[in-house]
């Protein structure tokens, strides 16, 4: 199981939000691309970037800050936030970027990520972010009617890397992750999911692991790691992930 450190981006800063408050921040580096050289220093193989500004804007807004971070260190990045378009995702592949995360979009117009998917097979990633089981979209400002599984179905046959799967209301929150809806997920999907939100212990993933047999192959955290409650040395050895490999 990857074990995938988070580096969201608001202004140029290396920050986490509760909850995906904008209002409620905690600035961790002023440096994001030195974020990433520690990050890859212990040993990740893959590194989740956030435009934070990007997903409110509805276009990117840390261009700069991500092209620093990807030339800082040969760990491939998945980069989601602001993405609406396939100049955009090409813009992003062409700067090293090595996964793109599409969310919002996965709503409002589903047509992208399937093209996208199938242009660039194994490099496009849904976001599934929900709030009491309903897709929550436009930088969890709006939540639908859809739920995520039915969401996550949608993309069955487009050749996606894998479903980040967010429950909004353990992000950033340091209460664990939501184990019974991560491993139902994954059992309604072929698509490989990784675990987002609330991770905050090493106990907590532990308990993701068993849900390996169900096809979750990796989890995402930010600020148990950079409030010091998860080390990610640490995580990476219970994990028994494919870092040791450098593969993801």
């Amino acid at each position: 199981m990857l074990v995938i450190p988070a580096i969201d981006i608001k202004n140029g800063y290396c920050v986490r939000l509760e909850q995906g408050r904008m209002d409620r921040e905690t600035v961790f580096s002023d440096d994001p691309a030195a974020m990433a050289r520690q990050w890859a220093a212990q040993g990740a193989a893959l590194i989740h970037l956030v435009d934070l500004d990007g997903a409110v804007a509805k276009t990117p807004r840390n261009k700069e800050t991500i092209a620093d971070i990807v030339a800082a260190v040969d760990v491939p990045m998945q980069l989601g936030g602001g993405i609406r378009d396939l100049e955009t995702i090409e813009m992003y592949f062409a700067l090293g970027v090595a996964r793109i995360v599409i969310g919002t979009e996965a709503i409002r117009n589903p047509a992208l990520l399937q093209e996208a998917g199938r242009r660039f097979p194994g490099r496009m990633v849904v976001g599934i972010d929900a709030r009491n089981g309903l897709v929550a979209i436009e930088g969890w400002t709006e939540t639908t009617e859809i739920t995520a599984v039915d969401l996550a179905r949608r993309f069955e046959d487009c050749g996606l890397a894998a479903i980040n799967f967010t429950d909004i209301q353990r992000d950033g929150m340091q209460t664990g992750p939501n184990i019974a809806a991560t491993g139902a997920l994954a059992r309604e999907v072929s698509i490989p999911v990784v675990a987002s939100g609330g991770v905050s212990t090493l106990d907590d993933i532990r308990n993701l692991k068993p849900l390996e047999a169900d096809g979750v192959t990796g989890v995402i955290t930010g600020k148990a790691l950079y409030s010091g409650t998860l080390d990610l040395r640490a995580a990476l050895k219970v994990a028994g992930d494919q870092n040791a490999s450098g593969s993801f």
